[in-house]
This record gives C-alpha cells, structure tokens and sequence, in this order.
C-alpha cells in the first residue's frame, strides 16, 4: 500500500512536470523567433514599425509581472503613415531677359571705359601745334581701328581741313568734329531694324519671319542665335530655333539650353550628321503651324574657302524658302579678326546675299573701325552687336550712342 502512494506520487510529479514543459513550449510557439508574434496584420498600429507591418513586443518584461496586455487599437487614423507619391520635378522657372533699352546704357558704358580709339585721337588732334608726324600717327590709329584704307583717307581729309578752317585746339570744340565726323563714317541714315514680324506669302497664308543665322567657325554663332532669342522674348516675340548645325554633336544641345532658359522650344534632328536643310525645312514648317512670329535657324560653322561647304549653305536657304520667305540672313563676325573677317564677309554675301551683321567680341574700342569698313564693304548694316559673356550682352546697334561712346 505504501509502495502504491509513493508509485502514484511520482506519477502525480512527472504529470505537473509535463504541465509546465508543454506550457512553456506553448508560450514560446505564440512568441516566435526573437520574441515578434507571428500572425500580426499588416500596418497594425506599432509606432515606428508600420514600414515593416509588424509591431514589436517588448522582450524585457519581468515573467513575474503577469501576462503582457496587448496594445490597444489605435484609433486615430491622421497619426496613421501614409504613402506619399514622389513630387513631380518642377520645371525650372524661365528667365526675363532684359529689355533692350537697359542693354544699351551698359553697352556703351562699357565701350566708353575701353575708349582707345578716341582718347588717341583727341589726344593727337587737341595739340596746339599739329605736326606732320602728328597727322600720320592719327592715321596710323585709324588704320589699327580696321576702319579700312578707304575710309581712313576720308577722315583724314576732313580731319584736316576742318582743323586747319577752325585753327582750334580746344577739346570741346575738337571732340565735336571728331564725332560729327566719325558719324557719317558709321553712317545713321542705314536701316538696322530687324525683320521680326510674320510676312504674308506667295500663297496668301502668314509665315514667320524666318532669319538665317551664318558665319564661321569660332565666332560664337550658336551663342549669339540664343542670346538674340532672349531679345526677341524680351520684346513678347514668339520665337521657334532650328538647330541646323548638324555636324558639331553639342550644338544642338547648346541651343536646347538656350531655349529651355526663356521657354522657347527647338526643332533638331535625332541622329548627328543628318541633313541641315531638312532640319531647317522642318523647322519652319513648325513655326508655321505653331504660328510664331520668328524662326531662327542656327547653321553650322564654315570656312568661307570651302566650296561645298559654302553650295550647302545655298541650298539650305533655298529649301527653306519653299515653307516662308526668309526675311533675314545675318551673318555673324568676330570684330577681333580684322581684314580677314572682311573677306569671309565678301564670300557669305556673295553666296546667301547677307542683310545684316551681328558683331561679336566686341569688347575694346580699339578694333571698333570694323563697324565702318563691314558695312562699306557688303554695303548692309551692322544690326547687332556683342559685349561680353552675358546672356543679354547682345543689343542692337546705335550709331550715335556707339560714336559718343569712342570719344567720351
């Protein structure tokens, strides 16, 4: 019988033993591994743990402090994470470029600092006594002005007959002669407007004014067809660009920066080397659906002793002819190239018969005289011109205001 009770009460011992084996085992089944349940729903309210979809326990509760309480819903959907759609890039904001009439107060100022043409001058002709010596040096700054042999001649004949009738050495009185004289070279009485309006064809439709930017290579074409498109925004012009500079890869994407600047868009082939005329057909084409005022059509840079070159650059005109009249060519100089520039004129207005000219680099005074020789030599003005790297260091071109800046 005793034998039976100490039988049983073992058997009673390995049955709470088996108790509390299999209600530990239960526990650490409901915990899970590293003590996260397991069947949580998605997004279940943890504070920081939404990313996850799990919430988290927290593992350090002392055993003896009785059963852990599971958190209570959270009913306030705004604390609730969201998903957030990624912003949309913003368009980067367009610019305003300057009027012109701001443009050119700074452009003469700036000439007028660089003023060595007619400090030289006034210098050598407010002399009390003029000598022979004298008079060849003036002509010898005249000459380094690249104003040409021609006009240099006649200035150097009024210059001395009117010094000589007046017998003065007064500044005042001998800077007014200068200018008087200077002007007539520069001649004001030529038209510089730019043909920025649309034009009625053949056909009796509206075209663009469509304008044909040329010249060689180095000049800063592709520069100045952007800054000439800010002008004409500045002047509430509607303007399309026609990248017909094919062959050089970055052009191009110069002129697309150019135009994302003050929202103009550009028409340009998808493959480098494609055919200049066609992008400049398709360019007009464009701009005479879209209705725009101006087109204007970059071309790619090139010597002027390159027949072939040089035939391309017919045809492109004539192709673009078929879509719109084209109102300009404009033929882009650099002023620093002196002489040789001149020539390089001569052949683009033999071949596309050039209507005007932008003059670039035109940062010092010294070389200002190509303005006079340009135009005496194409017999077309000097519509525009260029000081320094700014995008709106382009303005139109003031006779006066450029003459008075020389012998400020």
């Amino acid at each position: 019988m005793g034998h039976t009770e100490i039988v049983l009460e073992d058997i009673w011992i390995y049955l709470v033993l088996a108790v509390v084996v299999i209600g530990g085992g239960a526990v650490a089944l409901f915990r899970g591994r590293g003590g996260k349940p397991r069947d949580l729903p998605p997004g279940s309210g943890a504070s920081g743990g939404a990313r996850s979809g799990t919430a988290t326990l927290d593992t350090d509760t002392d055993a003896a402090a009785g059963p852990v309480a599971p958190p209570e819903a959270d009913t306030d959907t705004t604390a609730q994470p969201t998903a957030v759609e990624p912003a949309e890039p913003e368009a980067p904001a367009l610019e305003h470029p300057e009027p012109a009439a701001g443009r050119l107060v700074r452009l003469r100022e700036r000439l007028a600092r660089s003023g060595a043409l007619g400090s030289t001058l006034l210098r050598l002709l407010s002399r009390g006594d003029i000598s022979e010596a004298d008079w060849e040096e003036i002509e010898e700054t005249l000459l380094l002005a690249d104003i040409g042999a021609g006009p240099t001649d006649e200035l150097m004949q009024a210059l001395r007959t009117r010094v000589k009738v007046l017998g003065t050495t007064d500044p005042e009185q001998v800077r007014d002669i200068l200018r008087e004289e200077l002007l007539t070279l520069v001649d004001p009485g030529m038209d510089r407007r730019l043909a920025a309006s649309p034009v009625v064809g053949d056909d009796g439709e509206p075209h663009p004014a469509t304008i044909l930017m040329v010249g060689v290579n180095g000049t800063g074409k592709t520069t100045t067809v952007g800054k000439l498109a800010r002008l004409l925004v500045a002047e509430d012009r509607d303007v399309l660009l026609g990248a017909a500079d094919t062959f050089r890869a970055a052009a191009a994407d110069q002129l697309a920066t150019w135009g994302e600047r003050v929202g103009v868009p550009v028409v340009r082939s998808d493959r480098d080397g494609a055919d200049p005329a066609a992008v400049a057909f398709d360019a007009v084409k464009a701009g005479r659906e879209a209705g725009v005022d101006v087109v204007l059509i970059d071309t790619a840079g090139r010597l002027q002793n390159k027949a072939g070159l040089m035939d391309e650059l017919g045809k492109i005109k004539r192709v673009v002819a078929r879509q719109a009249p084209v109102a300009e060519v404009l033929l882009v100089l650099d002023a620093t190239t002196g002489q040789n520039g001149m020539r390089q004129a001569q052949v683009f207005a033999d071949v596309v018969d050039v209507t005007g000219i932008v003059l670039t680099k035109l940062d010092g005074t010294a070389k200002g005289g190509i303005v006079v020789a340009v135009q005496r030599e194409l017999g077309v003005p000097v519509k525009f011109v260029g000081l320094g790297e700014g995008p709106d260091d382009l303005a139109p071109f003031d006779p006066k205001g450029f003459v008075d800046a020389l012998v400020a």
